[in-house]
């Protein structure tokens, strides 16, 4: 499964936000078969906080493990964010190459 991170703005700030993005893709996931890869693509985000991402791919991380990649993860702000989640929650991301 993909995950267009686009679908939710290509400005990605606030805990709220994150929390609720998540939550409306609750059901998506359920539907998510055993063994299949999940996919986080950044394409179009421009600004992306730790605060959302906390929120929204922390949870998916320790949800799906080494079976969650990331994409598209050139921009800056994505980088800066993904290296603080990483440092907080002790736990590399696997990025697509």
């Amino acid at each position: 499964m993909i995950i267009q991170l686009n679908k939710f703005g290509t400005t990605l700030i606030s805990r709220q936000n994150g929390k609720e993005a998540l939550a409306a893709f609750e059901p998506v996931l359920r539907e998510i078969a055993e063994g299949e890869k999940v996919v986080i693509d950044f394409a179009g985000v421009v600004t992306f906080t730790p605060s959302w991402g906390d929120e929204f791919l922390t949870p998916l991380q320790k949800r799906y493990g080494k079976k969650l990649t990331l994409r598209n993860t050139e921009n800056s702000s994505v980088q800066a964010t993904l290296q603080l989640l990483e440092e907080i929650n002790k736990e590399k991301f696997e990025i697509e190459k």
